[in-house]
């Protein structure tokens, strides 16, 4: 079996986690989430459903030792309740293009 072709995301602040399987939220987060730091996306919605709380728990989780992360809660009502995460970002460092720069 092949593997699929991978799927290009929006970076706007909003991972919806409904389309991916749950082996893969442990890379992908992290990634997304560095992604919108190059981008100056510093809050950022995680959607991940109500359901029994396992993908909840793992996105919190991963949260938590992510060094680029201020701070995270469950979203209010009326952006998801408790079926969404927000989370703030520390804003990314500048790349250095050589020793001059």
């Amino acid at each position: 079996m092949e593997d699929p072709e991978p799927v290009e995301i929006p970076i706007d602040g909003i991972l919806d986690l409904h389309t991916f399987q749950p082996r893969d939220v442990k890379d992908l987060l992290p990634d997304y989430l560095a992604a919108c730091r190059e981008r100056g996306i510093l809050q950022v919605r995680v959607i991940h459903g109500k359901g029994t709380g396992a993908l909840r728990r793992t996105v919190h989780s991963l949260l938590e030792r992510l060094s680029e992360v201020i701070s995270f809660r469950l979203a209010g009502e009326d952006e998801g309740g408790w079926g969404a995460t927000l989370v703030e970002l520390r804003p990314g460092e500048k790349l250095s293009r050589g020793k001059n720069s």
